[in-house]
């Protein structure tokens, strides 16, 4: 069962908003450890109760605040992998975002370490995140851009994390530069070239 509770009651106008803006803000500040609801709540102007008749806590809290950023995501359709990839992991919402990456920064240590957290992050955040990069890749391969043999599962988080290992454990920050640089020199042709993978080799019965 999701961790967002949507049959508890929604707060009326735009004040719903507000609160999931101000629990993004809070946690691009103090980071998920630190985030409380009494921290939102101040900073929403919002008492506890308002937010606890709508959220049961703050995982369903956060997780929700997350998916509020922006429209639910849509696969791109430029025609071609490199400007479907572009039009994803560039600009608002993607890996040159700094408020998004400072976002995902404070709550890479709540998903080590808060296994509610960690599932509803990974099932209604990254989940979605997850299902777009597959169909950019599938519809790819459909157009023939996209080895056949190529293991998709591998392939499409390469470029994400290339990136966020740049970022989180280089300490350089992402620019559209870099991600066409990954895209033209390690994923177009890692997609497109190369010899067919072997399958496993198998070990004679002992």
């Amino acid at each position: 069962m999701s961790t967002v509770e949507h049959s508890r009651p929604r707060i009326e106008g735009d004040r719903e908003q507000e609160i999931l803006d101000a629990t993004l803000d809070v946690l691009a500040d103090v980071g998920y450890d630190r985030l409380t609801m009494d921290a939102v709540a101040t900073r929403a102007r919002a008492s506890k109760a308002t937010l606890y008749r709508r959220w049961n806590g703050k995982v369903s809290l956060v997780i929700e605040a997350l998916a509020s950023q922006k429209d639910a995501p849509t696969v791109p359709d430029t025609g071609t992998l490199r400007g479907d990839l572009l039009e994803t992991f560039c600009g608002m919402g993607g890996l040159t975002d700094e408020r998004q990456m400072a976002i995902l920064g404070s709550v890479i240590t709540a998903i080590a370490r808060d296994a509610d957290f960690a599932e509803a992050w990974r099932r209604d955040f990254i989940g979605p995140k997850i299902a777009i990069g597959r169909a950019i890749y599938e519809r790819a391969r459909e157009r023939g851009e996209v080895r056949k043999d190529i293991d998709l599962e591998l392939l499409a988080p390469a470029l994400p994390g290339i990136i966020l290992h740049r970022l989180f454990l280089m300490g350089q920050p992402p620019t559209e530069e870099v991600i066409t640089q990954v895209i033209d020199q390690v994923i177009i042709p890692a997609a497109t070239s190369g010899t067919p993978i072997p399958p496993p080799i198998k070990k004679a019965d002992s």
